[in-house]
């Protein structure tokens, strides 16, 4: 599959050749579905906590006296529906993290780029780790290449850059090729990236075999 490549400062200059194992797979829904889910949940901290009503202080004596008040009886200032008593199934600290198998993970992003490709929301272009490092550059590249709405901008490596050229654009964002994950594939509408970055995603995620560790079987047949 060819894509168009531009310059920095919005131009068709050529063609990338890119691997269909990458970013010409069928897309499956239910799948990214699943590896959005996976990401978020471990993204959740699990942190948030509340008190029952045996952990609030007080409560060692009755509000006020059993009859003669008027009111309905009431035994302990700690009960739930008194002001500052305990909550009744309230959150606690606890784990939301997921599984998911390492070649679905992989599957779910070759299909995030594939889906962008069909959707021609990926600009292959040149050059861009050496852009001034300034906000208003990476906005006249943007509007240059028709961009609009959120970007996700990849680079093979770090580029600071490009990084502090993008860090002040709402709804931007730059990363690495080899952090690329669905959560923020799916999240940004258009991906901008580099020709490296295209080549370090085809190293990444072409290899499609189920992968097994070696065992020495094979070097010691081979020496015997």
């Amino acid at each position: 599959m060819q894509l168009p490549v531009y310059d920095i400062t919005g131009k068709a200059v050529g063609k990338a050749e890119v691997s269909d194992a990458v970013f010409g797979v069928p897309v499956n829904q239910d799948l990214l579905h699943q590896a959005l889910v996976y990401h978020q949940a471990n993204q959740r901290q699990g942190s948030s906590n509340t008190l029952t009503r045996g952990n609030v202080s007080g409560g060692g004596r009755k509000p006020f006296r059993q009859k003669g008040t008027g009111r309905a009886r009431q035994g302990t200032i700690r009960a739930p529906h008194m002001r500052g008593g305990g909550v009744v199934f309230g959150p606690h600290p606890r784990s939301y993290r997921k599984r998911m198998p390492r070649r679905m993970r992989r599957s779910a992003i070759r299909m995030a780029l594939s889906a962008k490709v069909v959707a021609e929301r990926m600009l292959i272009v040149q050059n861009l780790e050496g852009i001034e490092p300034k906000t208003k550059v990476m906005a006249a590249l943007l509007a240059a290449l028709g961009v609009s709405g959120s970007t996700l901008v990849v680079m093979r490596d770090a580029a600071p850059e490009a990084a502090r050229a993008v860090r002040n654009l709402p709804r931007t964002k730059a990363m690495r090729a080899d952090l690329l994950n669905v959560l923020d594939l799916l999240r940004y509408g258009t991906l901008v990236i580099t020709p490296d970055a295209v080549q370090r995603a085809e190293e990444l995620w072409s290899h499609t075999e189920r992968l097994r560790p070696s065992t020495g079987l094979e070097e010691v047949a081979k020496v015997a």
